[in-house]
């Protein structure tokens, strides 16, 4: 076996797990599949003869790759958010149902959130937190000191977690009924829907909704129950700026977002949002 080939194989053996580095700090599938192959491409080009540990190697190689893609992503977000505009066929490499599978392994609230960081703090939490490099490894990546890297990641971790630590107990208790909102609708159980609902509970969608075919207003408890029921399916809940909502984001991608105000323990009014711009401006965390 020649030296191209045996690096072939070692590729393969790490392949899987530069596709899910790749994967979270990208969010899409095909485009995760994109950094792998430009990684290979690299790996293929260099001289790997005198590397110790090839799968930090590699993993460092397809950190900055990405790095670089999501910079990218930052000057022409609206073709990332426009899965038609990255070319024919594009998207079409992967199996939607397998991104699927995998996105709800890695969790699509925290794909949603991770979105919302710059792609310096995506990749160093990524990184550090889901893959346990040290901040030592990372530093390089992104030209940054060891000690700002470690910053870096700090500020990201309470993106993500949010910078209260922990929810108050009210607080928990409307996201747990937006919680039970969302299985009630995707299971099709009108009754505890309309349980979860005030009589003159009220529906707006902004103008980005209704063309996304999120529906238009609607008024009263078992109107909104029924319109829901059976429905919702790749929805999510997930805190925003604080409070619980639930966000549609198929793959990641984040598309429309739902916000819920209550009198009680009882939904009193649901919002759902779909603009760009108003999207943008949204501060997301978990629970």
């Amino acid at each position: 076996m020649n030296g191209n080939e045996l690096l072939a194989k070692h590729f393969e053996e790490h392949r899987s797990h530069l596709r899910a580095v790749a994967y979270r700090m990208l969010g899409s599938l095909s485009e995760a599949d994109d950094a792998v192959q430009v990684t290979w491409l690299k790996a293929a080009g260099a001289d790997t003869g005198g590397v110790a540990n090839l799968a930090g190697w590699l993993t460092t190689v397809v950190s900055r790759v990405c790095l670089d893609m999501l910079r990218s992503r930052e000057s022409r977000r609206e073709d990332f958010l426009d899965e038609h505009g990255a070319g024919p066929g594009a998207r079409l490499r992967t199996d939607p149902e397998e991104e699927a599978l995998l996105a709800d392994s890695v969790g699509l609230a925290l794909l949603v959130v991770l979105d919302k960081l710059s792609p310096t703090e995506r990749i160093a939490f990524v990184l550090h937190d889901l893959f346990a490099v040290a901040f030592a490894d990372i530093a390089p990546i992104l030209d940054r000191t060891p000690e700002t890297t470690q910053r870096i990641a700090s500020r990201a971790r309470q993106r993500v977690r949010g910078n209260s630590g922990s929810a108050s107990d009210d607080r928990m208790r409307r996201y747990r009924a937006v919680e039970a909102f969302l299985r009630a609708a995707q299971n099709g159980e009108f009754e505890a829907l309309l349980a979860l609902l005030d009589p003159d509970v009220t529906y707006r969608p902004d103008e980005a909704a209704r063309l996304l075919g999120a529906g238009t207003d609607l008024d009263g408890g078992r109107v909104l129950a029924e319109a829901f029921c059976g429905k919702a399916q790749p929805a999510r809940a997930i805190l925003l700026d604080g409070e619980p909502a639930m966000v549609l984001a198929p793959h990641g991608t984040l598309m429309l977002v739902m916000t819920f105000r209550f009198a009680g323990e009882r939904i009193t009014e649901i919002n759902a949002v779909a603009d760009d711009d108003r999207l943008s401006r949204i501060e997301f965390t978990l629970p």
